[in-house]
């Protein structure tokens, strides 16, 4: 099988592109290195089956090509990381919509019977009132006192909305995939990702450091299980045209997570606190509860 995916030297896609050289696939990688990192690939760059170009998927000249040539896409490619979101607002924007819009357009015009699987985000749920586990048919929430950390969520809404439209209107394979705190090897906190953070905190005997008051819940899921639960739905016709959460049910709070990290890494590392507005400047809108339900997934696979 030939496997194309974006964003591929990133933290899942290069776990995704590991799996399927495992499997005998041919995989060919496309990343920017924006935010994606070569040493993610390193050990796979001479693999026979795999092929890696170092290209903006927005200009890249040979997108349409290594669409046609695949049996299955990831489109993992994404501006990403709660510090770059807020920090490059219309980059989120651009970058996130415009690139799946001409990929959904090239493998359009392939018509080949290629599997899709875009890379949406629990984000989209917004600020969801209530404790509640969230489900695919939940309506989705944006804060009236709008800032741009919503912005990633509406860019992945209009994801969701043009994959839908393509599947609905042409009949194409795609499934919409909505990640729940996915963490585990090769991701960086150099973005904002909690768990890499505290674990490199702790390592180097730095405070570990808390932003707001440390209640916030959250489900974590191990990146391993993560490709296996795509490699699933994408074989599941049940799956086609759908929109999917993808996550764990275990829940905890960023102190308690702290602390484990912590015990773990057997640090005698301070925990502190910092104020939101500090962390993240003013009018920082938390979301203090995210947890997915998984009945839809269970029925898919």
């Amino acid at each position: 099988m030939h496997v194309l995916i974006t964003g591929g030297a990133g933290f899942i896609g290069s776990h995704l592109a590991e799996f399927h050289l495992r499997r005998g696939d041919k995989v060919h990688v496309v990343d920017d290195l924006s935010t994606g990192q070569r040493e993610n690939i390193s050990k796979l760059i001479e693999h026979p089956d795999f092929i890696f170009d170092e290209a903006d998927i927005l200009v890249w000249d040979e997108f349409e090509q290594a669409i046609s040539w695949a049996d299955r896409i990831y489109h993992m490619a994404a501006v990403v990381g709660l510090f770059r979101v807020l920090s490059d607002p219309i980059s989120v924007l651009a970058t996130n919509i415009s690139g799946c819009e001409r990929l959904l357009r090239f493998l359009h015009k392939s018509h080949w019977n290629t599997k899709l699987i875009i890379a949406s985000s629990s984000e989209v749920y917004g600020n969801h009132p209530g404790n509640v586990a969230l489900n695919e048919k939940m309506d989705l929430y944006v804060s009236p006192d709008m800032n741009t950390r919503w912005n990633y969520s509406l860019s992945k809404l209009a994801d969701e909305a043009l994959g839908i439209s393509y599947a609905r209107q042409y009949g194409m394979d795609i499934t919409i995939v909505r990640f729940f705190n996915v963490v585990g090897p090769n991701q960086t906190g150099k973005y904002g990702m909690v768990v890499p953070r505290f674990v490199r905190q702790a390592v180097e005997g730095d405070p570990i450091t808390i932003f707001g008051d440390g209640k916030q819940v959250r489900a974590f899921m191990d990146v391993r299980d993560t490709v296996e639960i795509l490699d699933r739905l994408c074989t599941s016709p049940k799956s086609k045209g759908e929109v999917v959460n993808v996550g764990n049910v275990g829940e905890i709070t960023i102190e308690s997570l702290a602390n484990l990290v912590k015990k773990e890494a057997k640090s005698d590392s301070p925990i502190t606190f910092t104020p939101y507005h500090e962390a993240y400047g003013d009018n920082f809108d938390e979301i203090y509860h995210r947890k997915a339900d998984l009945s839809k997934l269970n029925s898919l696979i």
